[in-house]
């Protein structure tokens, strides 16, 4: 690991701490990403917690650092809402998941889907 990214690191863990975070309650949200191959992948998965700079989830799919991810809440309503982000922390949790930090991105830097 370089300095700038334990700069970057550090950054993270206070940003983390100091920002105001709302308790999803695990609410089901639909990510979706290209992988390796460029082929897209979907998944219904929890969400934990949303903060104004990113979203903590819960997937049972490992999603590599730096991954742009399309982050959808109630893909079924009309009313849908569309984030875009940014894989910033991936880690494999006891239970066999993977606890996901996204930072929120321009929407924009995401092609569309």
């Amino acid at each position: 690991m370089n300095d700038n990214e334990n700069n970057e690191n550090n950054e993270d863990a206070i940003e983390r701490r100091q920002a105001f975070r709302l308790d999803m309650e695990k609410e089901l949200v639909d990510i979706i990403w290209m992988n390796k191959q460029q082929v897209q992948q979907q998944r219904k998965i929890s969400c934990l917690d949303f903060s104004r700079s990113g979203l903590k989830l819960d997937c049972d799919h490992a999603i590599p650092l730096k991954t742009p991810v399309t982050i959808i809440f109630k893909i079924a309503n009309s009313n849908s809402q569309n984030l875009a982000g940014t894989v910033i922390r991936c880690i494999k949790q006891a239970n066999g998941y993977f606890e996901i930090a996204l930072r929120l991105t321009d929407e924009k830097s995401i092609k569309q889907r």
